[in-house]
């Protein structure tokens, strides 16, 4: 089993795992304006905690997007920092996937719809499958609450924090009930994930990690170049 550093910042929790020894640690934090500063440190602990440098680990696997715009530039700038300071390649990794697993894990759901708030009367959403491993049924999309069209198919668990953001959008929808309302990327999850991307040859150099963006594109501000050259530092 390959050992792999995560981090994810796209939504309103910060989080960080380490795949090490066939097991999980993490390391969580809330509160978007404090990511850039929270996660360093937190991959710190982590690889403290493991008795591990970062360049003992196969790869650096960083919540890609969609989420916020501020949120996936961290966790890519991040993961680029501190790939390029250990010569690690970078697995840029869906935030719906991960959010796909946290359902599974939570209540053995194989068909899930994942839907995050966007911000600005939005919502990205995806729809799952899982088969051994995760498939798309419906690729990701931004669109409008209202929008949102799951595929029917039997069992479809719905999850992601757009059901409590836009809860009078989603009234009255079948898809929507019973949706775990409370579950949000997490890096807990998107480390294991990370095992198959590896696998798959889906790791790319650091220079070459790229956020996904379904909306337009805004360049690093200088407060995320700050954090990632810190990262590099630290590397």
């Amino acid at each position: 089993m390959p050992t792999i550093l995560a981090i994810e910042t796209s939504a309103e929790l910060a989080s960080c795992a380490l795949l090490v020894n066939d097991a999980v640690i993490f390391r969580a934090t809330a509160g978007v304006r404090s990511h850039s500063q929270s996660i360093l440190p937190m991959v710190q602990e982590l690889l403290r905690e493991a008795g591990i440098a970062l360049a003992d680990c196969d790869a650096i696997a960083f919540g890609a997007g969609p989420g916020s715009f501020t949120g996936v530039r961290t966790a890519c700038g991040v993961a680029q920092g501190l790939a390029y300071g250990a010569n690690l390649p970078v697995l840029p990794m869906v935030t719906l996937a991960a959010m796909a697993e946290s359902c599974r894990a939570r209540c053995g759901a194989t068909e899930v719809l994942t839907v995050l708030d966007a911000r600005m009367g939005e919502v990205y959403w995806a729809q799952y499958r899982f088969d051994g491993a995760w498939r798309e049924v419906v690729a990701p999309t931004l669109s409008a609450p209202q929008a949102v069209a799951p595929q029917a198919v039997a069992g479809l668990q719905a999850c992601g924090n757009g059901f409590e953001a836009y809860a009078d959008a989603f009234a009255g929808q079948a898809f929507a009930a019973g949706a775990m309302a409370d579950i949000v990327p997490h890096a807990r999850e998107m480390a294991p994930l990370a095992v198959g991307a590896l696998a798959a040859g889906q790791g790319v150099p650091a220079a070459q990690a790229q956020p996904i963006y379904l909306r337009n594109k805004i360049a690093f501000t200088t407060a995320e170049r700050l954090v990632i050259n810190a990262a590099k530092a630290a590397a």
